[in-house]
């Protein structure tokens, strides 16, 4: 396989970003900061590149006036170093495309073992054009525009899909190429790098990061992709229904002279996953933990319309799209249940009440990050209104949200040991039981992280 000769009716094309100048020395293919010199060309080759040059093109179409030139061998050399879209056709259809933003793979030198399958990492999923297969270590996407090779996903022993042998074979060998393939169902469980990954965990990774697939800011980071196609979903999400409760709001300038300093409040940081149920939290000093993190200082719209706020806590572009849910059992001064921190007003909004199924699963949740599975004094929730970051942001929204989050809860855990309270981030939370609780659509909120907040039980 260190050689390929593809089908007639394949279709070659430069891939997106690259261009190719032609001179009667030779060409040059450029892609930033990829660059290659082609000499030694035939005047039919060079005729070849000018016809590519102006679109998808097969052979036989370069080959043309070429005066008998390789024109095969230079498409395949060019495929094979990355700077080709090949379209593999069969009966005047287009089958699938392999499209590199990578250094490719050396192709094999064998064939691909009957007991090769997909790996455990490759994504197949759907987009604006169809079906599209890829591998967060790949060098290149594969789009599959015949659904009949879905079939074939499973490598070279999978079932007939109903096309040619040739078409089989030369896509079990392209799979194997990209590196869609892999020996077998354990290969990837016999090293720990390999095993430690998730699918989801590495796709993420390497869909919210810049690398070889993503070289321009053009569908990547802030670009503001809703603006003129949709409002920019409110900085203030509407309120509850219910009488608020009022809270106290704390002397910040008494604090800025009584509070420890930074470096003890960073030194005595523990989380806490034990508490004094006999002498829990007050309202007075939720509501001061509250305001001292999650509150509003102030807003501003700039441009056409866009809202910006202003938080203790940083967060991408000034959007600031999480909530906070304080879920309360057991609190001085405050009735049991589920409330919204309203941070414009400084208001807590009841939600839901104690003994909603869904509070109580909320609440259940928590025992496997307390002592003897205890249930918290305070589940203080985190969520995310998707739409505040993901109308500014492309690829980059939901792992701009979980890094906020990070900075809210590294916050709340500064304030709450600087007032003597007791603070356990959770690594996980019930997002279904949440959604139910808080009655909201979860592609509009969700929830994305939570902490257990209290009085700490004597040591």
């Amino acid at each position: 396989m260190s050689a390929v000769t593809y089908p007639d009716q394949t279709r070659f094309a430069l891939r997106t970003g690259v261009t190719c100048l032609t001179t009667p020395a030779g060409a040059i293919l450029l892609n930033p900061p990829h660059n290659e010199k082609l000499t030694g060309l035939a005047g039919g080759q060079l005729h070849a590149l000018k016809t590519l040059n102006k679109g998808p093109a097969t052979v036989a179409e370069m080959a043309a006036g070429a005066d008998g030139a390789d024109v095969a061998g230079l498409m395949d050399r060019l495929a094979d170093a990355g700077w080709l879209a090949v379209t593999v056709r069969d009966g005047g259809r287009d089958l699938y495309t392999i499209r590199p933003f990578g250094q490719p793979a050396p192709r094999p030198t064998t064939p691909p073992r009957w007991s090769a399958t997909l790996s455990k990492f490759a994504v197949l999923h759907r987009d604006s054009e169809g079906f599209v297969l890829e591998h967060p270590r790949g060098w290149c996407d594969l789009r599959i525009h015949d659904p009949r090779l879905l079939a074939l996903l499973d490598g070279p022993g999978a079932a007939d899909a109903n096309v040619p042998i040739a078409v089989k074979t030369q896509f079990a060998e392209d799979l194997h190429w990209c590196g869609f393939m892999v020996p077998d169902e354990t290969s990837e469980d016999r090293e720990f790098g390999t095993r430690s990954w998730s699918a989801p965990d590495l796709w993420f990774h390497r869909r919210s990061t810049l690398g070889e697939r993503t070289v321009t800011w053009e569908h990547f980071g802030p670009t503001k992709w809703g603006k003129g196609q949709f409002p920019q979903p409110a900085a203030r999400k509407p309120n509850y229904p219910g009488e608020p409760v009022a809270l106290a709001t704390p002397d910040l300038t008494a604090r800025r002279e009584q509070d420890p300093s930074l470096t003890a409040v960073l030194e005595d940081r523990v989380s806490t996953r034990a508490f004094d149920d006999a002498r829990p939290i007050t309202v007075e000093q939720l509501a001061e933990l509250l305001y001292r993190t999650g509150r509003t200082r102030g807003s501003q719209t700039v441009g056409e319309g866009e809202e910006l706020l202003s938080r203790p806590y940083p967060s991408g572009g000034g959007v600031y799209e999480l909530e906070l849910y304080p879920v309360v059992r057991n609190v001085a001064g405050l009735a049991p249940g589920m409330y919204h921190y309203d941070s414009f007003d400084h208001v807590l909004r009841p939600v839901a009440d104690a003994d909603s199924p869904a509070v109580s699963r909320l609440l259940k949740s928590t025992r496997a990050t307390l002592a003897e599975g205890a249930d918290p004094q305070v589940l203080l929730i985190m969520a995310a209104r998707s739409g505040r970051v993901m109308w500014t942001y492309e690829q980059v929204a939901y792992a701009a949200i979980l890094k906020h989050v990070g900075v809210l809860m590294q916050t709340i855990y500064l304030a709450s040991t600087a007032m003597g309270l007791g603070a356990c981030a959770q690594g996980f939370g019930d997002t279904a039981a949440f959604v139910s609780a808080a009655g909201v659509d979860e592609l509009e909120e969700c929830s994305v992280g939570s902490m257990i907040i209290g009085s700490p039980a004597p040591r």
